[in-house]
């Protein structure tokens, strides 16, 4: 990714109301969607390593494409607060609120929730509505579309399971923590999520072991080698910085069990990682047991599936037994072709931006 000179803008008067652009602030990548007439034209990913401070952010955007720093209303939610840069969550929310503000060419409104869009200078009295609420974007969209469904967002490093009922998210929980106890976050994803968070032990060659203590591999080792993670989602390094070949991949997942690579074959390794995919699998789906268990949703009511993981939230939906739908699909009356490859891994900012148009038309 190359890197120029933040870019420093500020309020433009003569931003289009037709033009918005919803913003996902992510503590990993940042996630951009172009919305035009009420339609998505655009939407992006790359990413940010927060966790330096807000100058990489600064260079990710510089990065991105310019339709992003043109004048547009812009949307924001975030998840990148919880970052260890910041102080704590409220300071992370007023950061990301100052950097939006002063960084985004047009009028920009930050996206508290349950309490609707607020100023960027209301940003901290509205911290614990903002922090972490790019899920709730995605259920309110999903909501207008599907009145009663259960939202399965798998992102590189966390999963949201959110009930929708009468067209309104019914998460009991709100912030990360209250969502955590009740199977609506599970902290894992697709891409980030350390191997040894899924299981203490493994099978191999008949025999199961235990697994090293060290973050030698992460899930995106496991996928990458069933062939199920796109390239295009692979966008993180991988745990010991080196490439990611099958070889290299191999030899990480072999790491895992305290052995080398050619002690096992290319099916020993597969099988192996297939093991780690069904136990992250069933993280899920004991999370997705607590949540149907409370009896809101019918056995009708679809699986919406969104997020980097999509093909997990595809396979958890089957296991439920549940009709299961695509977000981009959900929304393609509202999707420009060229933008539906990345719509579903940018829920959240398609979300927040096709809100906020809908918003401005309802007052215009």
């Amino acid at each position: 990714m190359s890197v120029r000179d933040p870019i420093v803008t500020h309020p433009h008067p003569s931003a289009s109301l037709r033009r918005v652009i919803g913003w996902d602030l992510g503590g990993v990548h940042v996630k951009a969607a172009l919305v035009e007439g009420g339609r998505v034209q655009a939407v992006v990913q790359a990413p940010c390593p927060l966790w330096n401070g807000l100058p990489a952010l600064d260079a990710t955007f510089a990065a991105l494409p310019g339709w992003a720093r043109e004048p547009a209303r812009h949307a924001v939610t975030m998840t990148g607060e919880l970052t260890d840069c910041f102080a704590d969550r409220a300071d992370g929310v007023a950061q990301l609120a100052a950097w939006a503000a002063g960084h985004l060419t047009g009028e920009v409104a930050i996206y508290a929730g349950r309490s609707g869009f607020v100023a960027p200078d209301a940003a901290v009295p509205c911290a614990p509505d903002i922090a972490s609420a790019n899920w709730h974007a995605t259920a309110a969209l999903v909501g207008t579309l599907r009145p009663d469904a259960l939202l399965v967002d798998i992102g590189s490093t966390t999963a949201d399971l959110i009930p929708i009922r009468d067209g309104q998210p019914r998460a009991i929980g709100y912030s990360d923590a209250e969502r955590l106890e009740t199977g609506e976050l599970v902290y894992t994803g697709v891409v980030r999520t350390p191997i040894l968070a899924l299981s203490r032990t493994a099978p191999f060659r008949g025999r199961r072991t235990a697994l090293m203590a060290e973050c030698f591999a992460t899930t995106a080792d496991a996928y990458r080698l069933l062939g199920l993670l796109p390239e295009a989602e692979d966008q993180q390094d991988s745990a010991d910085l080196k490439g990611k070949s099958i070889l290299e991949t191999e030899i990480r997942l072999a790491r895992m069990i305290g052995r080398d690579r050619h002690e096992g074959t290319g099916a020993d390794w597969a099988r192996l990682a297939g093991f780690f995919a069904e136990a992250q699998l069933r993280l899920l789906h004991d999370a997705a047991g607590l949540v149907l268990s409370r009896g809101e949703l019918s056995d009708e009511a679809s699986v919406v599936i969104c997020g980097a993981g999509r093909f997990a939230a595809a396979r958890l939906a089957t296991r439920l037994g549940r009709p299961m739908e695509d977000l981009s699909d959900l929304i393609a009356p509202r999707l420009a072709p060229e933008a539906a490859a990345f719509a579903s891994t940018c829920g959240p900012a398609v979300a927040v931006g096709l809100l906020a148009a809908g918003s401005l038309a309802a007052k215009g």
